[in-house]
């Protein structure tokens, strides 16, 4: 018997070699598969925006539809960014204030606030808002455009589904984030200040003159100028995944979910390099100064 079941365990080690050794060269053809994938897609993603670009460039689209365009993206999303921003300042406001009341300093909320609003959360706010608001309905739209064969019909009348379907969107995207960002930032400063003010009574005179005295112009550039690469970021990334839609309800579905992962993911990269940047650039313009105003 003892030797039936060394024969035995002989004979099961080689094929549980092989189990293991094929389990790891399947693990590496996977994960180069997955790795040629994403470089394929990055250049295919850069490809569009390079055609995107030359079509921004080499022909202005109609007026009706950039018209149209800014009205669905920039209009119809005032509201929810200036509510979205109102809510925003209050809940700093009650965050902060027991902190800052610890240590005499509740007189300092504007500061805190406004700064927040100005340099971070208005322009990220915005741009959460947009890419959840339109980022998810042009990928959508197109989408459903490219599974009924609406673009293949565009680009067969010699026209070019870029210049007619994305330029459009990227320019209202690309015009109106700014106008977003500075409601954002407004409804935020405005709602901090109301329920600092109005319900834990700091004095107003010192508050705004604080918050007035430690905010200025670059602060707002900050915010702004993140802004304008968050909405060609949302823009672009929108319509690529609605063009490269699979076919049915659930493809377009999938496409719309997508593309807010991934303008979202890109929202906040973008947000840190920008940071870095930016505050490179002001170091740069005024070298031993602290970027805080």
């Amino acid at each position: 018997m003892r030797s039936t079941m060394a024969s035995d365990a002989a004979s099961n080690a080689p094929s549980d070699a092989r189990g293991l050794g094929a389990a790891v060269g399947d693990s590496i053809a996977d994960l180069g598969t997955m790795i040629v994938e994403l470089i394929a897609g990055l250049g295919d993603f850069t490809l569009f925006f390079g055609q995107t670009l030359a079509w921004l460039f080499r022909r202005v689209p109609s007026r009706q539809l950039v018209v149209t365009s800014l009205y669905q993206i920039g209009v119809r999303s005032l509201p929810v960014v200036a509510l979205t921003g109102t809510f925003i300042g209050m809940v700093l406001a009650v965050q902060s204030y027991n902190q800052f009341e610890r240590f005499g300093m509740e007189n300092r909320l504007g500061v805190m606030i406004n700064l927040s609003m100005y340099r971070e959360l208005g322009p990220v706010l915005a741009a959460t808002m947009l890419a959840g608001r339109v980022g998810s309905a042009i990928a959508a739209e197109i989408g459903t455009m490219r599974v009924t064969e609406q673009i293949d019909a565009l680009a067969s009348m010699g026209a070019s589904p870029i210049q007619h379907l994305v330029v459009p969107r990227l320019l209202a995207c690309f015009l109106m984030i700014p106008a977003l960002t500075l409601m954002a930032i407004f409804m935020g400063v405005a709602g901090g200040a109301f329920y600092c003010v109005h319900v834990f009574g700091v004095d107003p005179y010192f508050y705004f003159a604080n918050a007035q005295e430690s905010t200025g112009v670059w602060d707002l550039f900050y915010g702004v100028t993140k802004s304008v690469f968050f909405g060609v970021a949302i823009a672009v990334i929108s319509c690529y995944r609605g063009f490269h839609s699979a076919a049915g309800a659930e493809g377009v579905g999938r496409a719309a979910t997508i593309a807010f992962v991934q303008a979202f993911v890109v929202i906040l990269a973008l947000d840190l390099m920008l940071s870095i940047s930016l505050d490179s650039l002001y170091q740069l313009i005024w070298p031993g100064e602290v970027a805080i105003g």
